[in-house]
């Protein structure tokens, strides 16, 4: 998978509660988990946690969204 800051979720199946399909989550790098396949995703609680890969496809996001993602 390459590095990108954000994925988008495509599918929530098992992770109803943590996770909504088709909303955009921020990634944060962990090569361990990726190479179990994983992906550590700040989720809906706030907190990071690692969810299999194939639930999400990275994105690239303009400036302009990444300055708006950013602000806590």
């Amino acid at each position: 998978m390459t590095q990108t800051n954000y994925v988008i979720c495509v599918d929530n199946a098992g992770y109803a509660a943590s996770l909504e399909a088709r909303k955009i989550y921020l990634r944060l790098p962990d090569e361990h988990a990726e190479a179990e396949s994983l992906i550590r995703i700040v989720d809906e609680s706030g907190e990071d946690y690692l969810y299999p890969a194939r639930l999400f496809v990275p994105i690239s996001l303009p400036a302009a969204a990444e300055r708006a993602f950013s602000v806590a």
